[in-house]
């Protein structure tokens, strides 16, 4: 049975942040925010730019692409951020309202800036397994640059996150852009290492502690050591695992659709899966829209004329806590 990708959507607040503004407000050198964080600008949220709301906006144009009637999907799967308008709110049900999509059902799931990835996965096993089930439609929003101090260095690996919204809807039986298979890595052991110190029921939110409501790193030091070449490492196993699962190599790759970091590690990555920088788009105008940002890179590469039919394609993600993703994609009608 063959899942493929409908349609996408993408919506990014006009609203953006400069590499000087980001140096300014950083105290850095621009060459490093440039050359070596990669960000040239980034998009940051406007007024009504809520985190559900920017999802809502991608879903609807997602939809008008399919050119599909919102009845007929069977699922809506929030995939934005749990930070967003309310907390202890189901932000998927207020999209399935807002989009029109009375007739599905509608829940939220996470998995930090490897959410879309995963839920990739969860969508096409329901597709497989349940009849009923024939179009599920991916969409959520990201603000998380919220939560950045810019004065704080620990957090400096995070100056790039963005604001932004995305979508997928994936449909059974559809022989375009198929959706092949995923491999996803956890390591639990990385999963206090960045966090909101207050807000939980560990340390409640006090007037004394909302200074501290912003990311940060408990151990800068001892994190890098242990995640920098282990990360690396995940990063290639999850792409080879899917490839290799989808029955496919890494001689077959043509593009990459790969999450916003730090130029070295988008280089290295590249570099050892045999691939040029024109396979990739590199998101230095947009800085990390966490988990959208492979619908993002899709859209651009299909835009600039770098996707052709039949080429495979390769999602990558990862995740703080610490998550790793891929996804193998064949591209166009077959």
């Amino acid at each position: 049975m063959t899942i493929g990708i409908l349609s996408t959507g993408l919506y990014l607040p006009s609203t953006t942040m400069t590499s000087g503004e980001i140096a300014e407000k950083a105290g850095l050198p621009l060459e490093v925010v440039e050359n070596k964080m990669g960000i040239k600008k980034k998009t940051v949220p406007g007024p009504e730019d809520h985190t559900c709301a920017m999802g809502i906006q991608a879903a609807r144009r997602a939809i008008e692409k399919a050119c599909i009637d919102p009845k007929d999907i069977d699922i809506v799967i929030y995939v934005g951020e749990e930070h967003k308008e309310y907390p202890l709110w189901t932000a998927g049900i207020k999209l399935q309202e807002e989009i029109g999509a009375y007739r599905a059902w509608a829940f939220d799931v996470a998995l930090r800036c490897g959410t879309t990835i995963m839920a990739m996965k969860l969508a096409k096993s329901l597709l497989q397994t349940d009849p009923s089930v024939k179009t599920v439609l991916l969409a959520g929003g990201y603000r998380n640059s919220d939560f950045i101090d810019y004065k704080n260095h620990r957090t400096r690996f995070m100056f790039n996150l963005a604001a932004g919204g995305g979508a997928m809807i994936l449909q059974k039986g559809l022989k375009k852009n198929m959706v092949l298979e995923t491999s996803i890595i956890t390591d639990g052991s990385f999963s206090e290492d960045v966090i909101v110190p207050v807000g939980g029921t560990k340390e409640p939110l006090t007037g004394e502690s909302i200074g501290q409501y912003k990311l940060d790193v408990t151990d800068p030091e001892g994190m890098k050591k242990r995640l920098e070449q282990k990360s690396m490492d995940h990063f290639l196993k999850v792409v080879r695992e899917s490839l290799y699962k989808s029955g496919y190599e890494e001689k077959d790759i043509s593009y990459v659709a790969m999450l916003h970091m730090k130029k070295s590690a988008h280089r290295y990555v590249l570099k050892e899966l045999g691939l040029t920088d024109e396979r990739s788009i590199y998101l230095e105008e947009y800085g990390h829209i966490g988990q959208f940002d492979q619908i993002l890179s899709l859209e651009l590469a299909e835009e600039k004329g770098k996707l052709k039919e039949g080429d495979v394609v390769v999602l990558v993600s990862a995740g703080i806590g610490y998550a790793w993703g891929a996804s193998t994609i064949v591209w166009g009608n077959s």
